[in-house]
C-alpha cells in the first residue's frame, strides 16, 4: 500500500476530529464563554494533544469559529436574495434564510467584545448588512417601508432588534425558528402587523414546502 493511501485515512480522521471540535465549541461556549481548551477537548472526546494541533490557542480557535461562520453567512446571504421579490418578501426571505445561521453562532455574541473584537464581527456581518440595507432602500422608494429615517440607520436598528433576541434564546428566554422575527422585523419597519404576518406566513410556507420542511409554527 502506498504512503499516500495510507496517509488519506489520516487526513480523513484529523478533518473529522476537527469538524468535531467546532461544532463543540459551537455548543459548549454558548453554555460557558469561559470554558476552557482541557474542557473542551474532553467534550469533544478528543485528547488535549489533537485539539492543539489543529487550535494552538483559544485564540486560534474562536478565529476558525469566526471564518466558519462568515463562510456560512456569505453563503446564506447568496441564497436569502430574492431580487425579484417585492421589498416586503424580499425582508422576510431574509430574515427567515438568516435565522438559522445566526442561531447557530449565537455564541458568538458573547465573544465578540471580549475575544473576536467589533471590527471581526463587523467584518463577519458587512454582507448582510448591505443586503438588508439594499432591501430597505428599495422598500423606501416603493413606498412599503417608513422613511423617518436613513435606510442604513434602520438596517442597524433591526440588527439590534435581531441580536437582542438571539440573546434572548441563548438564556433561553424566547424560541423560535426565524418567523416571529421576520414579523417583528417588517413591522419595525413600517408594515403593518396583519400584513406583516400573512406576508411570513406565505414566504415561510413556500420556503418549507421548497427544503421539504415541517409546517412552520403559527406567527
Amino acid at each position: 500500500m502506498s504512503k499516500s493511501v495510507a496517509r488519506e485515512p489520516m487526513r480523513r480522521n484529523s478533518r473529522s476530529n476537527r469538524a468535531r471540535i467546532l461544532a463543540t465549541a459551537r455548543q459548549e461556549l454558548g453554555r460557558n464563554p469561559d470554558i476552557t481548551l482541557e474542557e473542551l477537548a474532553r467534550a469533544a472526546g478528543v485528547v488535549r494533544r489533537t485539539l492543539f494541533g489543529h487550535f494552538p490557542g483559544r485564540a486560534a480557535l474562536l478565529e476558525a469559529l469566526a471564518e466558519e461562520a462568515s463562510e456560512t453567512l456569505r453563503g446564506a446571504v447568496a441564497g436569502g436574495v430574492k431580487p425579484e421579490d417585492p421589498a416586503e418578501r424580499a425582508l422576510a426571505r431574509f430574515v427567515i434564510s438568516m435565522w438559522p445561521v445566526g442561531d447557530r453562532y449565537r455564541m458568538l455574541l458573547a465573544l465578540a467584545r471580549r475575544d473576536l473584537g467589533m471590527d471581526r464581527v463587523a467584518e463577519i456581518l458587512s454582507p448582510a448588512r448591505a443586503a438588508v440595507t439594499a432591501i430597505l432602500e428599495r422598500g423606501q422608494r416603493d413606498g412599503v417601508f417608513h422613511t423617518h429615517v436613513p435606510s442604513a440607520v434602520l438596517s442597524a436598528g433591526l440588527e439590534a432588534l435581531t441580536l437582542a433576541l438571539l440573546e434572548s434564546v441563548n438564556t433561553g428566554e424566547w424560541e423560535d425558528d426565524g418567523t416571529r422575527i421576520a414579523v417583528a422585523t417588517l413591522i419595525a419597519a413600517g408594515v403593518p402587523e396583519q400584513r406583516a404576518s400573512a406576508i411570513v406566513t406565505d414566504i415561510a410556507t413556500m420556503m418549507g414546502a421548497d427544503q421539504g420542511a415541517v409546517p412552520v409554527a403559527d406567527v
